[in-house]
């Protein structure tokens, strides 16, 4: 039987047409990249683990009542999803400042806001995502303004069940990045939570010692990131025994 037809290559997931209209099959890689894929490289249960808990947030998600697309799992990389139009920005939720913002504004990092932080990045790899305001937004048509208000309203939602979740098991949720689409049902359009949500996507401290657990351990080289993303999938219990010993899996047909 022929392989199933590719949509979309990212750096680090692959989407292919899925088994039924509307649907699409994502493939989590093993690749890590950082600094824009300035910095390249190859983890082998990388891409198991961040299925496995991309699954994980987003059932949790759905049961709370926030839409996300993901369907199920089909094995242990892929995953079906809803076919949705990506909104063309990166959503980032800030609790503590780290990365750019503290280059930014001269923030020491580890230092908490004040507020959850919400803020809007273009996604444009070849401009590095820069960061831009809401009236960016609004003059070049990128969401309209209930858009933008639903999309805050989504991400601090996201925020309060993800630091609730980690909080439980003494991590930090310093920051995430969500991506958000568009969904039609009849003439009725709604926002739903798109992409994954893994360690790739949040910055994740240890509350005790500060160790981080997300891929900020690949960018400063600072260990070895398949143990740093199972040390998080052990503690909220989505794979006790990590993934030694599996292999990429066929596609489906």
């Amino acid at each position: 039987m022929a392989r199933r037809k590719k949509v979309y290559e990212g750096k680090a997931k692959i989407l292919y047409e899925g088994p039924e209209p509307g649907t699409l099959v994502q493939y989590f890689k093993d690749d890590a990249t950082a600094f824009n894929a300035e910095k390249r490289a190859t983890i082998e249960g990388k891409g198991v683990l961040n299925n496995r808990l991309s699954e994980f947030f987003m059932t949790g998600l759905n049961a709370i009542g926030v839409p996300t697309h993901f369907i199920r799992r089909i094995n242990m990389r892929e995953q079906l999803i809803r076919a949705v139009e990506i909104i063309p920005l990166e959503v980032v939720v800030r609790n503590v400042a780290a990365g750019s913002i503290s280059k930014r504004l001269g923030i020491e990092e580890g230092t908490p806001l004040p507020r959850p932080i919400v803020e809007f990045y273009f996604k444009n790899d070849e401009l590095g995502d820069p960061l831009v305001a809401e009236e960016h937004i609004l003059a070049f048509g990128w969401a309209a303004q209930q858009d933008l208000d639903d999309m805050v309203s989504l991400a601090l939602r996201v925020n309060d069940f993800l630091s609730g979740l980690f909080l439980g098991v003494g991590i930090r949720l310093v920051d995430f990045k969500i991506e958000i689409g568009r969904i039609w049902d009849g003439d009725y359009m709604r926002l739903i939570v798109a992409d994954e949500i893994s360690p790739d996507s949040c910055r994740l401290w240890d509350i005790e010692t500060g160790k981080k657990l997300d891929k900020d351990v690949f960018r400063r080289d600072l260990g070895n990131l398949a143990d740093a993303y199972t040390e998080v999938a052990r503690r909220l219990g989505v794979m006790p025994q990590g993934p030694t010993g599996v292999t990429k899996p066929t596609l489906i047909n």
